[in-house]
């Protein structure tokens, strides 16, 4: 089968997204491309896709680079002269539906990923967002989303069930060839650290984390110490000084420090206060680590409950402080947890790839 990916935006989240995609079906023998811009991250592809690069995009088509109809015109032509398949448009751009109405009637399946239903808290030009995904509901042949509840929520919009395909969100953080090297998990250690990972924004929840932790540091000095990693502005949802116990490593990590970070940390903490899902929770589990997610978002839906991790109410930092102390205060049990993520991973692994079998209707085919 000829598969080809379009992705518009340069986001790097993005790309991370889409090479686990195109990866994985160049992997089992499906011919791939991509079609993106001329800035992106080549060392997160295999060299089995082929990409091609015919525009220079910086943003997802809200600025003035959408009025570059030139390029935007020229884009139907490019994809159909890959003679594809299947086209899977993988992160949100402006352009996207005039390039699948311009498709429309070609006999190409068109599918399209809606990673956020709801704008997050805060976003410009949230209402945008939400026509935008109308516009995407209507023209997509197939549309793949990464919560079960937003598969329920679109059938009950009226959307019928066989266009929506819900698959867990698992890639990893890493390069190709990074993904490539890992063999297992001998390095992973239980160090007395929990991990926050990720762009430092407000609907992270990061103001809420931080004030848990300086309560923690109030009643149980010493205990566990909190690691901030990743880039953004955190004078913008932090204004004091930070607790004493707090280390933060601001900018993108890069994969090595990430592989260590992960693999030495006690736990994973995503305290969200208006989330859609994350890929990190899959890759805490990979790396044998159990999380602490807000109930956000379908956040909750990727754990069981003591089991693999721990939920909390959204926007609670008391709540937060206890389930941290109590979750941290218990090395054994949080190795037993994280063991169980990791069977968590494996298992929705194998079910991710087979709702992308269906999704691109080969089921039955290599």
């Amino acid at each position: 089968m000829r598969i080809v990916y379009v992705l518009l935006s340069p986001t790097f989240g993005m790309h991370q997204y889409t090479a686990d995609l195109a990866n994985r079906m160049a992997a089992a023998g499906h011919d791939v491309s991509l079609i993106t811009t001329e800035h992106l991250p080549r060392d997160r592809y295999a060299q089995e896709v082929e990409i091609k690069t015919p525009v220079a995009l910086r943003g997802t088509g809200l600025g003035t680079e959408s009025l570059n109809l030139g390029s935007l015109n020229t884009l139907p032509e490019i994809i159909l002269a890959e003679q594809p398949d299947v086209v899977h448009f993988t992160g949100p751009h402006l352009w996207n539906t005039r390039v699948m109405n311009r498709l429309k009637g070609s006999g190409i399946l068109l599918v399209h990923t809606i990673h956020d239903l709801d704008p997050h808290e805060g976003m410009r030009l949230g209402t945008l967002l939400t026509l935008w995904n109308r516009a995407v509901l209507r023209t997509a042949d197939k549309v793949l989303v990464h919560g079960r509840q937003y598969r329920q929520r679109l059938i009950a919009m009226g959307m019928p069930s066989e266009r929506v395909v819900y698959a867990p969100l698992l890639h990893l953080f890493l390069s190709h060839d990074e993904s490539s090297s890992l063999v297992d998990n001998s390095q992973v250690t239980y160090e007395p650290f929990v991990l926050f990972f990720g762009r430092l924004e407000k609907y992270k929840g990061v103001e809420h984390l931080l004030t848990a932790y300086a309560q923690i540091e109030r009643e149980r000095p010493d205990s566990f110490r909190l690691v901030l990693a990743g880039p953004g502005e955190l004078q913008k949802v932090w204004a004091g000084n930070l607790p004493s116990g707090v280390e933060l490593r601001q900018g993108l990590i890069e994969d090595k420090e990430a592989l260590d970070l992960f693999r030495r940390c006690s736990l994973v903490v995503l305290p969200y206060i208006d989330a859609t899902q994350s890929a990190l929770v899959g890759a805490a589990y990979y790396f044998q680590k159990p999380v602490l997610v807000a109930r956000s978002g379908a956040l909750a839906e990727y754990v069981d409950e003591g089991q693999t991790g721990f939920v909390v109410e959204p926007g609670h930092p008391a709540s937060l402080a206890r389930k941290l102390m109590d979750g941290v205060a218990d090395s054994a049990r949080l190795q037993h947890m994280g063991q169980n993520g990791r069977r968590w991973y494996d298992r929705h692994r194998v079910q991710e790839w087979q709702a992308l079998q269906d999704l691109y209707g080969l089921k039955g085919q290599a």
